[in-house]
């Protein structure tokens, strides 16, 4: 999966860019059954795939199903 899409999915089950520093990392922010939730993406750029374990970590993080990013 590529970065815009895993965003895509994120922004459309409510999160958005909490913070974005200097560095590749950004973090967005939403919340999931009531929950609020933080997800770190280290993207470079957005037509990157994403690297199999940092897709898991961060769809963990998202709380959201992981039905939703396939």
């Amino acid at each position: 999966m590529k970065f815009s899409k895993f965003i895509d999915i994120l922004a459309a089950h409510g999160f958005s860019l909490h913070r974005h520093g200097a560095t590749s990392h950004r973090l967005y922010r939403g919340e999931v059954n009531g929950e609020v939730k933080f997800v770190t993406v280290a993207v470079h750029r957005m037509s990157d795939e994403i690297k199999p374990k940092t897709l898991s970590a961060m769809i963990r993080q998202s709380g959201l199903d992981k039905k939703l990013f396939r």
